[in-house]
């Protein structure tokens, strides 16, 4: 996965389509990917306790990583990712402007 944590993602596909967002978690293993504040689903919560009440909470739900691609924070646009070797060191590289990710 070319993906990491923190990396400035924007959705292609579903209903927030064209948002970008923060990666938050990464399942490499399903191929998925949780974005901060978007694909938020309602869950409805039961009271824990005796007297508290339940509650709706609103939690962002992991999305196909084939449906969103990394913007490039030195150019802003968004980019694939390529991958460069300098002194034994493999990096990501910006496919648009060659800038190190």
């Amino acid at each position: 996965m070319k993906l990491k944590k923190g990396d400035t993602v924007k959705f292609l596909a579903g209903k927030d389509r064209g948002k970008t967002g923060k990666v938050l978690h990464i399942d490499s293993k399903a191929g998925m990917v949780t974005v901060e504040g978007l694909h938020m689903f309602k869950k409805h919560v039961r009271p824990k306790r005796q007297g508290e009440k339940g509650e709706v909470v609103s939690l962002a739900r992991p999305v196909d990583v084939s449906n969103v691609i990394l913007v490039c924070p030195s150019c802003h646009a968004a980019t694939r990712i390529g991958h460069s070797i300098s002194n034994d060191k493999k990096s990501r590289v910006c496919k648009k402007c060659n800038a190190s990710l």
